[in-house]
C-alpha cells in the first residue's frame, strides 16, 4: 500500500503553532507518511505585524514555507490544523482559507479525509477546546472523518488533558506551559494510523 499523504494546515503569528505543526511532522514521517507542511496566508495588515517584534519575525524566519493551495487538499488522504484561538474560534486567516473550499467540497474532494486539530491559547480556559471543535464543524460540512485523540494514550493527560485534540497554553513570553511534543505527535500518527486504515 502506498504511504498516508498528510498536510499540515496552520496560522501562526508567533510561532507556537507553527512549533505544533513541526512537532506533528515528525511523528507522521516516523509512520512513513509523505507530509506537507503549509501555511495558510497571513491577512494582517502590515501596521500590526510592525508593531509586534515577535510576529514580524516568526514571519521573516517562515516566508520560506510554502502557502496552502486547494491542490494541497485535493492531494492529501489526512489534513492535521493548527491554529490559535480567536475568541474561540479560528483566525481569521484559517478561516478565509476555509470559505474558499466550497468548490472542493461541492464536488465532494474532501470526503472522507481523516482530519485532526490542535490549537493554542494564552490562558487555560481560553478557547482552546472550542476552537478545535469550531474548526470541526466545518470538517462535519466536508464529510471527513474527525481523528481526535480521546484518550487513547496517556500522553495525552500529561499534555493537559483536551480529547478533542491537543492544546497548549503560552505565556506572554512565548513560552508553552505544559509538555505537550509527545502528545503532538502521537495525534499525528493516530491519524495517519486511521487514513491508512480507510485507504
Amino acid at each position: 500500500m502506498s504511504s498516508v499523504k498528510l498536510a499540515i494546515i496552520y496560522y501562526s503569528s508567533t510561532g507556537t503553532n507553527y512549533k505544533l505543526a513541526q512537532w506533528a511532522e515528525q511523528g507522521a514521517k516516523e509512520t512513513g507518511a509523505e507530509v506537507k507542511v503549509l501555511k495558510v496566508p497571513e491577512l494582517a495588515p502590515k501596521e500590526a505585524i510592525e508593531s509586534n517584534q515577535a510576529w514580524k519575525s516568526h514571519l521573516e524566519e517562515t516566508k520560506a514555507v510554502p502557502e496552502v493551495k486547494l491542490d494541497d487538499l485535493e492531494w492529501a488522504d489526512a489534513i492535521i490544523f493548527s491554529v490559535p484561538t480567536r475568541f474561540g474560534n479560528v483566525p481569521a486567516q484559517m478561516k478565509q482559507f476555509l470559505d474558499t473550499t466550497g468548490g472542493l467540497w461541492f464536488n465532494g474532494k474532501l470526503v472522507n479525509k481523516v482530519v485532526s486539530a490542535m490549537s493554542s491559547a494564552n490562558n487555560l480556559h481560553g478557547g482552546q477546546e472550542q476552537t478545535i471543535l469550531s474548526l470541526y464543524t466545518t470538517m462535519y460540512h466536508w464529510g471527513a472523518i474527525v481523528a481526535a485523540p480521546g484518550y487513547a494514550d496517556p500522553v495525552t493527560f500529561a499534555a493537559g488533558g483536551n480529547p478533542y485534540g491537543t492544546s497548549v497554553t503560552v505565556d506572554s513570553d512565548g513560552n508553552m506551559k505544559e509538555d505537550v511534543e509527545e502528545a503532538v505527535k502521537f495525534q499525528a500518527k493516530r491519524t495517519i494510523s486511521i487514513a491508512e486504515k480507510l485507504k
